[in-house]
């Protein structure tokens, strides 16, 4: 005999379709997808949805919020984990790539495609603008205290080597996307920015 379906609550319901939405959203586009196959592929109609999200770019917009309040979960977990101050960037660094890895995070394709192909679209953009200008923020926070840890140079600039952490991690997508066009440089440009950073020899 087939168990019948659980029925799922409102927050539940809509929690499955972002998450179904941001599958959709990553490996596709956001003018590829609709919201009909987003529909379709958590199992609900489309007046279901739209009962949730007036529109396509409000379901995004949520994708956008989901991914990063995803990459913060991992990161303080990691942080938690080390003692270390001198290690915190580079966990956050390691945590980002694993979880990518594992399909856990896709914030930085939600930006590559709200630059690309959002761009005309004032609201994506500024809601990408204030997202990026978070994560900045979280990073710059932690390299802050690591210094007052004693674990980063102190005279190094938090807000600017945030900066180039959150570049590192828009060229590891590249580098994804175009099959290894830095390849194991990456290694070595990540031992010299720990290196910079820590006042130690890489």
């Amino acid at each position: 005999m087939t168990e019948p379906r659980t029925r799922l609550s409102a927050v539940e319901r809509r929690a499955a379709v972002v998450e179904t939405a941001c599958r959709v959203f990553a490996k596709s586009s956001y003018h590829g997808s609709t919201t009909a196959q987003i529909a379709r592929e958590t199992g609900v109609t489309e007046p279901v949805l739209y009962r949730h999200f007036a529109s396509k770019r409000e379901l995004y917009l949520a994708c956008l919020g989901e991914a990063w309040e995803r990459l913060r979960l991992v990161w303080e977990q990691a942080l938690a984990r080390e003692e270390e101050p001198s290690l915190w960037i580079g966990t956050l660094g390691k945590a980002y790539l694993q979880a990518r890895a594992a399909d856990r995070v896709i914030i930085i394709d939600l930006w590559i495609q709200a630059l690309g192909e959002a761009a005309d679209d004032p609201v994506i953009r500024r809601r990408l603008r204030e997202q990026v200008r978070e994560v900045h923020d979280f990073v710059a926070g932690v390299i802050r205290r690591a210094q007052e840890a004693g674990g980063i140079v102190a005279e190094r600039d938090a807000d600017a080597e945030a900066w180039i952490f959150i570049s590192l991690g828009l060229l590891t997508t590249i580098d994804r996307r175009l099959t290894g066009l830095v390849g194991e440089e990456f290694d070595d440009i990540v031992a010299s920015r720990r290196a910079w950073m820590t006042g130690t020899t890489p």
